[in-house]
């Protein structure tokens, strides 16, 4: 298996996106599976490098990035140390960014051989979920849109957390991050960001319109994404399939860091349903 990790694309901003591959090099064109992390996420969180491997072990060509304002830095890509650049994140970022690693599977020629351009497959997890939602119901180039303990509303997370007004007038508020005991910033653009794009932001609105497979992973302990919301996205599209994974929390039982060399058991089970689902 090859693992080429770190490399830098640019996206619309000029701003480096921080991205890692995972296949096996033979002589076949493999389905493309790109990954998208969640809020406070990174793409070696946790398990995820694991998680890369087993998907390339079953054939896939496995792509996997930072968001380019999620907070990390080229030089240390699992710290938060650009708080700045996190605070001026926004939806519409990182549904562009999702859209210039779609663009470089088209551009680029290394991996050329490698790819099966029609056969492209998102797979986001938390805020990552909507953000694949969106994306796929837009993009003619996505076949396949999974979520994983995905969210199925921005606008309630816009805007509740924190007081409206005084957010407004401070142009800042601040959020936790329980795991570093950071305070995050978030600039106000945020919010101005999600009014001026509230249509094309509305997750029901992306999952009643999307007309290609999707499946929606999530365990019935998620203690940060309640699964009445894996519930809601089903409603919404009656193709959709739904998988319950009994006693599996919002990360399936990982945690970062994650120093064993063996998957943990519930995202084990994600990663069979979505192969199952992808027809592998």
């Amino acid at each position: 298996m090859i693992k080429v990790n770190n490399r830098i694309l640019k996206n619309k901003e000029d701003k480096p996106i921080l991205y890692d591959v995972f296949y096996t090099e033979n002589t076949s064109k493999k389905p493309i599976l790109i990954f998208c992390h969640g809020y406070k996420g990174f793409k070696d969180w946790g398990a995820w490098n694991l998680m890369a491997e087993a998907f390339a072990n079953a054939g896939f060509f496995f792509i996997k990035f930072n968001f380019s304002h999620n907070g990390t830095s080229i030089e240390n890509p699992m710290e938060f140390e650009d708080l700045e650049a996190f605070g001026k994140n926004n939806y519409s970022k990182e549904l562009d960014d999702l859209e210039t690693v779609i663009d470089w599977c088209f551009q680029q020629e290394e991996y050329q051989k490698e790819l099966d351009l029609n056969n492209i497959t998102l797979l986001g997890h938390s805020r990552g979920g909507g953000i694949v939602c969106i994306k796929g119901e837009e993009d003619e180039r996505v076949q396949n849109v999974i979520s994983l303990a995905g969210v199925s509303d921005y606008k309630s997370r816009t805007a509740t957390s924190g007081g409206l007004q005084e957010w407004k007038e401070t142009g800042v508020k601040y959020v936790l991050n329980g795991r570093t005991g950071q305070q995050m910033l978030h600039f106000y653009q945020f919010y101005e960001d999600f009014i001026e794009n509230e249509k094309r932001l509305t997750i029901k609105r992306a999952v009643e319109n999307l007309n290609k497979p999707y499946c929606i992973i999530h365990g019935d302990a998620d203690e940060a994404i309640h699964i009445s919301e894996a519930e809601n996205l089903k409603s919404w599209n009656s193709h959709a399939g739904l998988h319950i994974i009994k006693d599996a929390n919002h990360v399936f039982g990982a945690k970062h860091p994650w120093t064993t060399n063996e998957l943990p058991q519930h995202l084990e089970e994600a990663i069979a349903i979505c192969k199952s689902f992808l027809g592998n």
